[in-house]
């Protein structure tokens, strides 16, 4: 890396912690309700919200009931997005007048961008209305955001408290999350995207003149649509000529600014964040990737003030950017590296040969490889799912990064809240390594940590990669899953083990190369996401409400201190060697053995 690569990323990490430390404290407060926003401005529209629910705020929830109302609450908006994408052809806010989804195409879509993940195999702007946009997608966008920092709070709690049975009020949790962090969050968001040309309307697609006339031949057909011959049997060719272009138009900088801070990812145009009118500046890029992590980096240190230590939580952020920085290093000078099979004719071809100017294939000139590898590393550090570059023409390094990202949980930053309690399950994990180790019962921020918190852990941990290695295991092995693929060899098993690694853990990214808008990924990769999303759920909330029994216990000599360097390189050793172990012989299948293809002879 250069020294303005350095710079570029370190930038951008000192910004991001600088608008984490205020977000967190104001989250708190929220969260709390000790918010003066909570108390008072809030406090009416709260109050008339749960008596339309029939909701008692002051009445906590035990974890089953907070389990069970988080599974509820998803599973009717997944109804809802379904029976958006199937009649929106009799709504309003429909001037392409759209027909609906297939059944499979609306099942996945609906799973998808209620788990957080926003799986787009369709083009949105030739396929969903603006009314499905913005009343099903992007408001699905705000709650499965909320729910995720819903479940991170519970879990926080069982933590902070002691020889409780409640962990918290779901439907309060929610509604505060939505109405005084997110929602004020992306209004700010999005009049700043619209400042640099995002558009915002409703109006019809735009039928605009283009700057070069493209002349070009097709079949002639008659009447019935069959190709005209003449007398030699040949087809009768016929001049025509492209002289207009359908610029798609809609309210865009809206699902934009929501998509980016709620780790969502789904795109309002098929390009998603390469696109214009969805990123046009550099400076609007720069905000869409801090928007990606802010608000997991500051949950970090809701997390330290909540538990009244706020160096527990400083610990878990400087694991987090210790990773993150370690992926963008590897990332950006993966791709200033290039292919040294399209180096220069006239250099030696050696193994030191590059090439010239890096891999710029399937980026976007206005970010350069910089922007688009920091872009990259973030959105698959988070379960956003969002893409300024195509990842299917990443170099095989490049590329194995946002899949190990991706596969190692996403708890480096991580999506808004699944990111937090993800990173917390395996700080259990290395507690409980450590107590191994010195033959003491493992402690975490005052609670001991007995046989039920590893067995929920064991779940939480394992069951992602099950869903992951079986899913892509199928894919390969069956005629409906190698149908899709367009690249054979090992970029193909790359494609498939990242379809099934995105959806399972909730990112919504893909390499691309991969048709997978087929009866058998859409059903198959919904099912992914769906116990991706919730099968690890049950189990952090499990934890929560165990942890919430217990009594605090007092800090001893014999106490592992959880909130020093040594515990951070713990922390960090235990995500890698899971995510090592686990998935080294199917990332040697594909973008290992790519690489090693770029080298013959050596």
């Amino acid at each position: 890396m250069t020294t303005n690569d350095l710079f570029q990323t370190g930038l951008y990490i000192v910004v991001l912690i600088a608008l984490a430390i205020p977000l967190g404290r104001y989250m708190t407060a929220v969260l709390d309700g000790s918010s003066v926003v909570v108390r008072r401005v809030g406090r009416p529209i709260e109050a008339v919200l749960y008596k339309l629910a029939g909701v008692d705020p002051e009445a906590e929830m035990s974890w089953t009931h907070y389990a069970l109302a988080v599974i509820a609450f998803n599973v009717l908006g997944v109804l809802a997005v379904y029976g958006f994408l199937r009649v929106q052809q009799w709504l309003p806010a429909n001037p392409q007048s759209f027909g609906p989804m297939t059944p499979d195409a609306a099942f996945n879509t609906a799973i998808s961008f209620v788990t957080n993940t926003n799986w787009q195999d369709y083009t949105p702007e030739s396929t969903v209305s603006y009314l499905t946009q913005m009343a099903a997608l992007t408001v699905q966008n705000f709650f499965s955001a909320a729910t995720g920092i819903a479940v991170v709070v519970a879990l926080v709690r069982g933590f902070a408290r002691h020889t409780t049975k409640t962990i918290g009020h779901f439907w309060v949790d929610l509604t505060r999350i939505t109405l005084y962090i997110l929602v004020p969050l992306s209004v700010v968001i999005a009049l700043l995207f619209i400042s640099q040309g995002a558009i915002q309307n409703f109006e019809s697609y735009k039928d605009v003149a283009t700057v070069q006339v493209t002349t070009y031949q097709t079949p002639k057909t008659d009447a019935q649509g069959n190709p005209v011959k003449d007398a030699k049997g040949n087809p009768v060719m016929v001049d025509n000529k492209a002289d207009k272009q359908t610029i798609a138009m809609g309210p865009t900088a809206s699902q934009e600014a929501i998509k980016m801070l709620g780790t969502n990812g789904g795109g309002f145009f098929n390009a998603n964040s390469a696109h214009p009118f969805e990123n046009p500046t550099p400076f609007a890029n720069f905000v869409q990737m801090i928007a990606m992590l802010v608000i997991p980096a500051a949950l970090c240190l809701v997390f330290g003030r909540m538990v009244g230590d706020q160096r527990q939580g400083y610990a878990v952020l400087a694991a987090m950017t210790i990773a993150f920085a370690a992926a963008c290093w590897v990332e950006i000078s993966a791709e200033q590296g290039g292919n040294p099979l399209l180096a220069s004719l006239h250099v030696d071809q050696s193994a030191t040969a590059t090439q010239a100017g890096g891999n710029m294939e399937g980026k976007e000139t206005r970010f350069g490889i910089v922007q688009s590898g920091i872009f990259t590393v973030a959105t698959t550090s988070a379960s956003c799912g969002a893409v300024n570059t195509m990842h299917d023409s990443l170099t095989p390094m490049g590329g194995l990064v946002p899949l190990l990202l991706i596969e190692l949980g996403e708890v480096i930053f991580g999506g808004v809240g699944s990111g937090l309690y993800g990173m917390l399950v395996f700080a259990l994990l290395a507690v409980f390594v450590a107590g191994l180790m010195i033959g003491r019962t493992p402690e975490y921020v005052g609670k001991k940590i007995e046989a039920y918190e590893m067995k929920m852990v064991s779940i939480a941990v394992l069951l992602t990669p099950l869903l992951v290695l079986v899913g892509a295991s199928v894919g390969v092995l069956s005629s409906a899953g190698t149908a899709g693929i367009a690249n054979p060899g090992p970029h193909g098993f790359s494609e498939i083990l990242y379809a099934f690694s995105s959806a399972a853990n909730n990112n919504g990214s893909a390499f691309a190369g991969l048709s997978v808008n087929t009866p058998f990924y859409n059903v198959s990769l919904a099912i992914v996401m769906w116990f991706g999303r919730f099968g690890s759920i049950i189990p952090v909330l499990a934890i929560a409400g165990s942890l919430a029994g217990k009594k605090r216990i007092a800090v001893t000599a014999g106490t592992l201190p959880t909130h020093g360097p040594l515990f951070v390189v713990l922390l960090l050793g235990t995500v890698v060697l899971v995510g090592a172990l686990t998935y080294v012989p199917a990332l040697a299948l594909g973008p290992v053995v790519e690489h090693l293809m770029m080298f013959p002879g050596h």
